[in-house]
C-alpha cells in the first residue's frame, strides 16, 4: 500500500537517512548553492566510494546556481555524474529527490532546491511516496530524459568556466536576482516542450509479402554487414533511409547470435522492434525490459536506454550476457548515456541503425562505431533505385526577418517566432502557395501549437477542411486524423513535431514546411513521411518556406546528389531523375546572399572543436575529434597544416607547448601530411613510438619492426584485406622476417626518405628520424606525433573501408 508523508520542515535528516541506504540516488533540482552541497558532500562521499549510482541534473535559470556549487559538486567523488540543464530563459523549476534500495524506490518531491535554508530552516513543504512502483518508475523514466536530454551538458571544468563567465556577466546585469528568483518560485515538476508532445507511434499493417526475406536495400547491406563482422571488426555503422526497412535488416543480421540486446529510446520503438524479430526469427524468447517490464531471461532483451542508464537496472545484466548489441536511431540521446552502457558490456559486435546520422547534429554517432559504417544508403540514392518515391521541391520565399528573432542556442525564442508568424498576410502566402503546388493528402509542419492551429483555422477559414493534432488535442485521437487523411475526408493535418518517426502513411503525398529549419536530421526524417512508395502517388511534393534562418543555406544540400561535381557557387542542387526543384527568383538571390556572409572556415573548425572540448571536459585527442567533432577532420589540416597547428592558431597550447610547436612543428606537419596510400608509413612509426618517450625517435632497423609490422596488418582481417593482400604481400601471410623487414625496407622506409625533405633518412639499413630532441621536450612530442599517428592509421583504414 502506497505511504505518503508530508516534510514541512527540517528535509535534510530525511535526505541524510535514504542516502546511507539507497543503491541509487538521483537528484533533479532547479538549482544548487554551495551551502547545500557541504550539507550533502560526506554523506555522498561515502556513498559514491561504496559503489552508489549518483546523478545530480541542476539548471541555470537566472543564474541562481553558483559556479563554486558546480566546483564542489564535481569535486566530492569522480564517480558522481552532474549535468546542467541549459533553460535559454524558459523557466525550470523542479525539485526532486529519488532513492532505489533493493527492492523498492523512495521519491521526495516538493519546494525544496538544494541550499542549506531550502534543506534545513526554510518554509518548505515536501511529499515523500513509498511502496509506490508505478509512480516512482515513472519518476526515474522522466529523471533520466531530463538528464541526458539535448538540452543538458555535461559538468567539467571546461563547462564550468563557460557558466562563470555568463554568471557573473547575468548578476552584473541584475542584481535584484535573488528576489526576483523568490516572486517566481513555483511548485512543479518541469519536463522539455519535446517531452511534452511526445509523439504517439501508429504503424500501419505491414503488406503481406508472405514469408519475410530481406528485400531491396536489405539484401546489400545483410552482406556489408556479414563482410564486416567476417573480417573481424568489432562494431559497425548501417544509414538507411527511413522507409527501406532498418529494424527488418537488424533482425536477418540477428539471427546468428544466440543473446541480443536491442537498445532503443521510446517504448514504441522496441516493441515494434520485438514484433519485427519474432516474425523471422524461430525458436527464440523475446521480452522487454524497460524498468516496468523486466523480461531479462531470455533470448533476445529489447531494453530503453533510459532504463539501462541506470546502474540497478544495467547491473541486472552480465557484462559478458549479450554476444550482439543493436543501437537503433542512437542519434537520439546523448553520449553519456549510451557510453556507459557500452562500457559496461563486452559483446562479440555492436550495430549502430540510423536513418539520419548528420554530423551537424550528431557529433557522437560515428564515435560510438569507431568511423566504421558497414553499409549507407540515404533516400536520394533510394529514390535512384526506385525504393523511395520521387519528389517535387518547392522553395517558397518567407520575408520574415529571422535575424531580429533571439537565437537560443539550439532552437528561436518560441514566444518571438510566434508573433512573427501569427499573421494573416503570412498565412495567404501558405496558403496561396500550398493551392499552387499541392496534390491530394498534405502533412504540414509547424513551430508550436499556436502556428499550428491559427494556420488550420484560417484554412478552413477559406474553404479546406483541415486539423490541428498537437499533444493537446482532445476532440480528435491521432489514429482517426490519420485515416480521415488517409481517406481524404480531410486536406492536411498541421502538426508539431508528431509525425519525425514512427508513423507510415504512405498515401501523404504532400509536405508543407512553415517552420524555420534548425536540425537538418529532424528535417530529413519529415521528408521520409512523404517519401514512401503508394499505389497512387507518382512523386511527393515538398513545399518549404525559405527565409534567412540558420541552416536555410545547407539545407538544400540534403537533395543534392552531386555536391562532389558541383561548383561551390552554384545553389540549385544536383537532384536524381524525376525529381525537381523549383526555388522563387527571391530564394535564389537570399542564398546567394546567404553563402557571401558565410562565417568563416577557421571561425567554423574553431567552434566545432570547442562544442567537443565542452562536452568532454578536456582538450580532446586528434582521433576523438574525428570520430565526435561536428567537422571533417581533415578540414584542420587543410586550414592549417597539422591539428597540433590548429591548437596553435586557437591558444589552446601552453607557453611550454607553444616553444616545442615552434621548434618541431615541420616534423609535424611532415607526419600529417606523408602520403599514405597503404598504411605502411604509419605502422612503421607505431612500431616505434611503442619503446616510449625517449626511445621512439632513435634509430631501428627494418628486422626489428618486422614482428611488429606484421602482426599489425594480420590481427585484424579487415587490415589483412585493405592494405595486405596484393599479389606480393599474400605471400607473406606466414611470418617470414627476411621477407617481411624486405617489405619494410622496400616500401614505407625508402618511399618516406625520399619524400621526406631530409627529415626521414634509410641509409644502410637503419632508419631514422633526422631530430634534435631535447630531453624536456620528449614527452610532448611523443603524444602529438603518436596522436597524428593513431588517428591517421584509424582514417585511413576507415576511408578503405567504406
Amino acid at each position: 500500500m502506497t505511504r505518503v508523508k508530508l516534510i514541512a520542515d527540517h528535509l535534510v535528516p530525511h535526505l541524510l537517512e535514504k542516502i546511507e541506504e539507497a543503491s541509487t540516488i538521483c537528484i533533479l533540482t532547479s538549482f544548487v548553492m554551495k551551502s547545500g552541497v557541504e550539507l550533502l558532500r560526506e554523506p555522498l562521499k561515502r556513498a559514491a566510494e561504496r559503489g552508489v549510482d549518483i546523478k545530480v541534473c541542476t539548471g541555470d535559470y537566472l543564474y541562481i546556481t553558483q559556479p563554486d556549487a558546480l566546483k564542489s559538486l564535481v569535486k566530492i567523488h569522480p564517480d558522481i555524474e552532474v549535468r546542467l540543464w541549459k533553460s535559454n530563459g524558459v523557466s525550470f523549476h523542479p525539485k526532486a529527490y529519488l532513492f532505489h534500495f533493493d527492492e523498492e524506490g523512495h521519491l521526495v518531491i516538493g519546494s525544496s532546491n538544494l541550499s542549506r535554508s531550502a534543506l534545513t530552516t526554510g518554509i518548505e513543504w515536501n511529499i515523500s511516496v513509498d511502496e509506490d512502483p508505478v509512480v516512482f518508475n515513472d519518476a526515474i523514466e522522466r529523471f533520466t530524459k531530463i538528464m541526458y536530454h539535448e538540452q543538458t551538458i555535461p559538468v567539467n571544468e571546461v563547462t564550468i568556466k563557460g557558466y562563470e563567465e555568463n554568471y557573473v556577466k547575468y548578476h552584473e546585469n541584475h542584481p535584484n536576482l535573488e528576489k526576483k528568483w523568490s516572486e517566481q518560485e513555483e511548485i512543479e515538476m518541469m519536463l522539455p516542450s519535446s517531452e511534452k508532445e511526445k509523439p504517439m507511434v501508429v504503424a500501419e499493417d505491414s503488406p503481406d509479402y508472405g514469408e519475410i526475406k530481406p528485400r531491396f536495400a536489405q539484401i546489400e547491406a545483410l552482406e556489408q554487414l556479414e563482410k564486416t563482422y567476417s573480417e573481424e571488426y568489432k562494431s559497425a555503422l548501417v544509414v538507411m533511409a527511413t522507409g527501406l526497412g532498418k529494424t527488418y535488416l537488424a533482425g536477418f543480421f540477428a539471427k546468428k547470435f544466440k543473446r541480443v540486446l536491442f537498445i532503443a529510446h521510446r517504448e514504441e520503438i522496441l516493441t515494434q522492434a520485438k514484433n519485427s524479430f519474432s516474425k523471422i526469427i524461430e525458436n527464440r524468447t523475446f521480452g522487454i525490459y524497460n524498468g516496468k517490464q523486466k523480461e531479462a531471461n531470455v533470448d533476445y532483451v529489447f531494453a530503453s536506454i533510459f532504463t539501462l542508464s541506470m546502474k540497478q537496472h544495467l547491473e541486472v545484466f552480465h557484462a559478458n550476457d549479450f554476444d550482439l548489441i543493436i543501437i537503433d536511431e542512437f542519434h537520439h540521446a546523448a553520449a553519456n548515456s549510451y557510453q556507459r552502457v557500452l562500457d559496461y558490456f563486452d559483446p562479440s559486435f555492436l550495430l549502430g541503425i540510423t536513418a539520419t546520422p548528420d554530423r551537424n547534429d550528431n557529433k557522437d554517432v560515428y564515435s560510438i562505431c569507431a568511423g566504421n559504417v558497414a553499409y549507407r544508403i540515404d533516400f536520394l540514392e533510394a529514390i535512384q533505385e526506385q525504393w523511395l518515391a520521387p519528389f517535387h521541391y518547392y522553395g517558397v520565399y518567407d520575408d520574415t526577418d529571422y535575424s531580429q528573432i533571439t537565437w537560443l542556442g539550439n532552437r528561436y525564442d518560441e514566444e518571438e517566432l510566434t508573433q512573427a508568424q501569427l499573421k494573416d498576410e503570412m498565412a495567404q502566402k501558405i496558403l496561396r502557395s500550398w493551392e499552387k503546388h499541392k496534390k491530394s493528402r498534405t502533412l504540414v509542419f509547424c513551430s508550436s501549437i499556436k502556428q499550428a492551429t491559427f494556420l488550420s483555422q484560417y484554412f478552413n477559414q477559406n474553404g479546406y477542411n483541415t486539423i490541428s493534432l498537437h499533444s493537446k488535442q482532445k476532440a480528435v485521437s491521432r489514429e482517426d486524423a490519420i485515416q480521415s487523411l488517409d481517406n481524404t475526408e480531410i486536406d492536411a493535418i498541421f502538426t508539431v513535431d508528431l509525425f519525425n518517426e514512427g508513423v507510415d502513411i504512405p498515401a501523404v503525398d504532400t509536405l508543407l514546411f512553415v517552420r524555420p529549419t534548425e536540425s537538418l536530421t529532424v528535417f530529413t526524417q519529415q521528408i521520409g513521411r512523404g517519401l514512401r512508395l503508394h499505389a497512387q502517388k507518382e512523386h511527393c511534393v515538398i513545399i518549404d518556406l525559405i527565409g534567412n534562418y540558420r541552416n536555410a543555406d545547407i539545407k538544400l544540400s540534403l537533395f543534392d546528389t552531386g555536391q562532389k561535381t558541383k561548383k561551390s557557387s552554384s545553389i540549385i542542387p544536383t537532384v536524381p531523375q524525376h525529381c525537381v526543384i523549383d526555388l522563387e527568383l527571391n530564394v535564389i538571390d537570399l542564398l546567394k546572399e546567404m553563402v557571401k556572409k558565410k562565417q568563416p572556415r577557421k571561425e567554423k573548425l574553431s567552434q566545432s572543436y570547442l562544442e567537443l572540448k565542452q562536452e568532454i571536459g578536456r582538450r580532446p585527442t586528434y582521433l576523438e575529434l574525428h570520430l565526435k567533432g561536428q567537422i571533417e577532420s581533415p578540414q584542420y589540416k587543410q586550414e592549417f597544416k597539422s591539428y597540433v597547428g590548429f591548437l596553435h592558431w586557437a591558444k589552446e597550447l601552453s607557453d611550454q607547448e607553444e616553444m616545442i610547436f615552434n621548434k618541431y612543428k615541420d616534423w609535424l606537419i611532415e607526419v600529417e601530411r606523408t602520403v599514405m596510400t597503404k598504411s605502411y608509413k604509419m605502422v612503421v612509426l607505431l612500431a616505434m613510438l611503442q619503446r616510449g618517450p625517449s626511445n621512439w625517435y632513435k634509430p631501428i632497423t627494418p628486422e626489428e619492426i618486422a614482428p611488429f609490422f606484421f602482426n599489425y596488418l594480420t590481427e585484424k582481417n579487415y587490415r589483412k584485406r585493405i592494405d595486405f593482400s596484393d599479389k606480393e604481400s599474400k605471400l607473406l601471410w606466414e611470418y617470414k622476417e627476411d621477407k617481411i623487414s624486405g617489405l619494410v625496407s622496400k616500401m614505407p622506409m625508402t618511399k618516406w626518405s625520399g619524400s621526406s625533405k631530409g627529415l626521414v633518412s634509410f641509409e644502410d639499413n637503419v632508419f631514422s628520424f633526422n631530430l634534435q630532441i631535447d630531453k624536456r621536450d620528449e614527452r610532448v612530442l611523443f603524444d602529438w606525433t603518436k596522436e597524428i599517428c593513431e588517428y591517421r592509421l584509424h582514417y585511413h583504414f576507415e576511408r578503405k573501408a567504406k
